[in-house]
């Protein structure tokens, strides 16, 4: 069995160490291909969790522009709202602010048939309120010391949890962040918050650190995926949480659409109608 220290170091090798072969960036072509195929994966997946009642939690966390938001989409693009739940919290309004931290993330956990997917989770307080000071250290201290207890009753009341860090290189991050500077389709992205971010790669590192070393529990671990190549991310998290959430593909009768009725003494409206005009 390894030891803590051991796992920690693991843990922050996985995250930080170069791949000894760099892959080329997947092609278009071939990653809309794989993705169709996991894509049919997850609706199976989907209709199991329906049909046994599973609940599952899974946390995205990562620098910004390391491709949360992206991933999500292309997890959830094909699959029901209904079920695929994406929760993404604003800042904690002044009452939130006064409760026990957690308290705001419990009403958003899943119910039976449910995947609760977060784009930034309770972890917001190891990571970005830690670094830009809008938590002290006791309070992220405190929160590191919890987590573990708070994980291990959602896993023991039936939660699967999976969590996930997208690792981007620093060259990488000054790329997307200069495109979302340049291109009118991403200036909404980028924030103040993210300038300042982006001063501070070192802090994030080491918060992240501390993050593992608390957090990487045998019941409820840490993964780890590269994100510089953001199709290959997309299909390695969505492959692997296929792996990670036992399913079963249901039966399923054949359907046949039914015979149109006709139209009988039905006449077409005189009524004007305004068309969106085909510009295109």
């Amino acid at each position: 069995m390894k030891t803590k220290a051991k796992k920690v170091a693991d843990v922050a090798e996985a995250a930080q160490a170069a791949p000894a072969e760099p892959k080329g960036k997947l092609k278009t072509k071939d990653y809309e291909k794989e993705l169709a195929r996991l894509h049919v994966e997850l609706v199976k997946l989907q209709e199991w969790v329906v049909h046994k009642g599973l609940k599952v939690c899974i946390a995205f966390e990562g620098r910004d522009t390391a491709g949360k938001g992206g991933t999500i989409k292309a997890l959830t693009e094909r699959v029901s709202p209904r079920v695929f739940r994406v929760v993404a919290l604003p800042a904690p309004s002044d009452r939130e602010k006064t409760q026990m931290y957690m308290q705001r993330y419990v009403p958003h956990f899943p119910a039976a048939g449910e995947i609760v997917i977060w784009d930034r989770s309770w972890y917001n307080r190891a990571g970005v309120e830690r670094v830009m000071g809008f938590a002290s250290e006791d309070s992220v201290k405190r929160f590191l010391q919890g987590v573990p207890l708070f994980e291990r009753a959602m896993v023991e009341n039936g939660i699967i949890l999976l969590k996930y860090w997208l690792e981007v290189s620093p060259e990488e991050q000054t790329r997307r962040l200069t495109a979302r500077i340049h291109d009118g389709r991403k200036t909404w992205k980028l924030t103040p918050m993210d300038l300042k971010s982006y001063s501070r790669w070192y802090d994030y590192s080491r918060a992240r650190d501390d993050m593992f070393a608390a957090t990487d529990l045998d019941f409820a671990p840490w993964y780890v995926a590269r994100s510089d190549d953001k199709k290959r991310a997309r299909l390695n998290i969505i492959s692997h949480i296929l792996e990670h959430v036992p399913y079963k593909t249901l039966p399923r009768e054949k359907v046949k659409l039914p015979a149109r009725q006709k139209a009988g003494d039905y006449k077409e409206s005189d009524h004007p109608i305004r068309f969106v005009a085909e510009k295109f």
